[in-house]
Formats: structure tokens, sequence, C-alpha cells
């Protein structure tokens, strides 16, 4: 496995444009947006359903949790304000996530060295 990723590694080109655009389509912030809901008072599981219903939206009119207008966001519940777009920003998201196997740079860099050391 190991030998057929290295060459792979070695020419590819990273376009991050494309990275951000392929996640902010995959909705992978849509927990994001429910657990702003839930730490604004609303129970759990109206927070992921909210959440799924305005994905739902996104989804219909080609557009992402980012790029949905504030007015939108209010018409499936009064909790949401502008703050909501910082909650929901790709690099927030991947910043608060600081756990083993996580995405925060810190969390990956400890990956790197455990693999290089079990290599």
């Amino acid at each position: 496995c190991i030998n057929t990723f290295i060459p792979m590694l070695e020419t590819m080109t990273i376009i991050k444009k494309n990275m951000r655009e392929a996640a902010a389509k995959g909705f992978i912030n849509a927990t994001d947006c429910a657990d702003y809901l839930v730490k604004k008072g609303i129970p759990f599981r109206d927070a992921y359903k909210i959440t799924g219903e305005i994905v739902r939206l996104c989804i219909e009119n080609n557009l992402t949790l980012e790029t949905l207008a504030i007015e939108k966001y209010k018409e499936f519940s009064n909790k949401f304000e502008e703050d909501i777009f910082e909650a929901i920003n790709l690099e927030t998201c991947i910043m608060q996530r600081k756990v083993e196997g996580g995405p925060a740079p810190e969390s990956v860099k400890a990956q790197i060295e455990y693999i290089k050391n079990k290599i």
C-alpha cells in the first residue's frame, strides 16, 4: 500500500481552492451548525433536525452552509445570528478538532510523527 501511495504523493498537485470547495459541498460543517444551536439553548434533537432541513435547502439550491443568507437561517430558528458564519467556517471547524486523529494541524502532525516512528 505504501509503495503505491509514495509515487502518487510525490507527483500529486494540491489545489487548495478545489479542496475547499469540495469540503464545503460535503457539508462537513453541519455538525458545527447543530452544535451552534445547542449552545444557544435548542435541544440536541431539534438542533440536528433543523440543521438537516437547512442542509436539504442548500442542496436543493446549490448552496453551502457558508453561502446561505442569514435571513434563510432565521427562517429555521430565531437563535441564528451573524456569528453562525464563524461557527461554520471550515477553517474554524478544523482548528477546533484538536483530538487524536482529528484534522487540526497539531493533531495531524502528531499522527505523522506516530506513523514515522512505526515505519
